[in-house]
């Protein structure tokens, strides 16, 4: 389980973005003055003060670029992933439309906790959407960015954007490898997630994705970043979301209680317990 609530996230990740819009005028000026080392220098005049900013010559390459990079999305054209809905495209419905039920799944991508129950509960989930049981919307935050430093679940979240404009199917498969054992970096190594060569590589396992030019195109370019940014926003704005992963069917939160909010089910039984608990009322 991640907490949204720790000391390192105390700020509102609205605001967050919000600065972000605001600096990138700034930043456009630090590219057009002088390069020195490989490094583009920019001195800028501040009332009461002088300010000096930094940018290297990232944000385009395929590692993923950093924190330039997403100062660039934050005002960059929205492209919405196909098979999205609502403003701005941040819904993400999967499953048969007219299941009676929803299920729906708050995650980081880089959540420890969220790996653990996709690796034990995910199966389940993708067999129940196959039969309607019920429809999935799933809502992708980037929060431990802050907490755990790097952007690693911005740039995962704007690669499953790219997946999604494959299939559902592929977005789905995408995911299940990100929280794959394999796959998933440890809460506290190397931001694996921030390079795009990596994300590429674990989407080579989905059959849909492997050497899909389309796809890996749209990774290394950062297609979807604004989107995923975008996603991130209205993730933020679930004030009732205090942890991932937080799972709910229909109006009732899965799982046992904790300090932090509700500890999602652990294994097929009791998410399937659960479930059908909700689903009598």
């Amino acid at each position: 389980m991640s907490n949204r609530n720790s000391q390192a996230n105390k700020q509102a990740a609205r605001e967050r973005l919000r600065i972000e819009r605001e600096r990138q005028k700034k930043k456009e000026k630090v590219r057009r003055q002088l390069t020195v080392g490989g490094a583009i220098v920019a001195v800028l005049a501040i009332a009461g003060g002088i300010g000096v900013a930094v940018a290297n010559s990232g944000g385009g390459d395929s590692s993923g670029g950093g924190a330039d990079k997403w100062a660039k999305a934050a005002s960059a054209k929205l492209v919405q992933p196909a098979n999205t809905s609502g403003k701005n495209g941040t819904e993400i419905t999967l499953g048969k439309k007219d299941a009676k039920h929803t299920l729906s799944l708050y995650e980081d991508a880089r959540c420890p906790g969220c790996a653990n129950f996709e690796q034990n509960v995910g199966e389940t989930i993708q067999k129940d959407l196959k039969d309607g049981k019920y429809k999935a919307t799933v809502h992708l935050g980037t929060f431990l960015d802050n907490n755990l430093q790097g952007t690693g679940s911005k740039n995962a979240l704007s690669a499953m954007g790219a997946a999604l404009n494959v299939s559902p199917d592929a977005f789905l498969k995408f995911k299940e490898a990100l929280f794959s054992k394999e796959y998933h970096p440890e809460e506290t190594g190397p931001d694996k997630f921030a390079d795009n060569n990596y994300l590429i590589k674990v989407a080579d396992t989905v059959p849909a994705l492997k050497g899909n030019a389309k796809f890996q195109d749209a990774v290394k370019a950062g297609t979807y970043n604004r989107w995923a940014m975008e996603m991130s926003e209205v993730f933020n704005g679930f004030k009732d979301v205090k942890s991932t992963p937080t799972v709910k069917l229909d109006d009732t939160v899965l799982g046992t209680d904790s300090a932090n909010g509700k500890v999602a089910p652990s294994t097929p039984d009791t998410f399937n317990a659960e479930v059908d608990k909700a689903m009598k009322g």
